[in-house]
């Protein structure tokens, strides 16, 4: 029997190219996201994958979106927590207030929502959660203090949900991805120059052999980035 996971933020960039690569493997995927004709783009191709519009900040849907899932395909395996927002970029004192909440709604407390919605529903037969954390986690780029405060709450959020499912059988890490050839890193790269990028499928490639481990075993913290992109070291 085949597989099911939830790919939250799975209309493009990271999310898409992670619901290809389950697809191709033989796995039932949710997708989940805003826009519904971009879902369809990867949905309408594969009888194995169901798209749900869903906004993560929204509790109700997030729970009606979870509901749809298993319905459609029984027990939800995994969860690729990778739904989230950079807002345009601002010296600290520069950044709105607007711009904070919009972030923190977005890449925290709509990841909170999703991982919890998806605990619930392994309480019983264990599962994965996978939160995409973003490299900004460990290290901040210049100009995003908003986006890089969520991400390291991330990591808080990722030990505390792997510590409560331990007994459960439920394990939760987090995949910290640099820079991929996305939608997103293309207007960064727009607004400040070259940068050095990986395929986005080799981040795919991560999330999905994660998602493949027993549950006896769990990757609490991976990196994957552009071997030369200026991360660890000095100029």
């Amino acid at each position: 029997m085949a597989q099911t996971i939830v790919i939250t933020g799975a209309s493009s960039g990271i999310g898409a190219a992670t619901a290809y690569k389950f697809l191709d493997a033989g796995w039932n995927v949710a997708l989940l996201a805003r826009r519904l004709d971009m879902l369809e783009k990867i949905s309408d191709s594969n009888e194995n994958a169901i798209s749900i519009v869903c906004d993560v900040t929204d509790e109700t849907a997030v729970k009606n979106a979870f509901t749809k899932a298993s319905n459609h395909f029984g027990e939800i395996d995994v969860l690729f927590n990778n739904a989230g927002i950079f807002p345009p970029g601002s010296r600290f004192d520069e950044i709105s207030l607007e711009a904070w909440k919009s972030s923190v709604d977005v890449n925290l407390t709509g990841m909170f929502i999703c991982a919890r919605e998806a605990f619930r529903h392994m309480t019983k037969s264990g599962g994965r959660i996978i939160n995409n954390g973003s490299i900004s986690a460990v290290t901040p780029r210049a100009n995003s203090a908003a986006y890089t405060s969520t991400k390291h709450a991330i990591t808080g959020l990722t030990k505390c949900i792997a510590l409560d499912g331990r007994d459960l059988n439920i394990c939760c890490g987090q995949i910290d991805i640099g820079n991929a050839n996305t939608e997103l890193v293309a207007n960064l790269i727009k607004q400040g120059g070259p940068m050095e990028t990986m395929d986005v499928k080799d981040a795919a490639n991560a999330v999905f052999n994660m998602a493949n481990l027993p549950l006896s075993t769990n990757v609490l913290s991976m990196t994957i980035m552009a071997n030369k992109m200026p991360f660890v070291g000095r100029g």
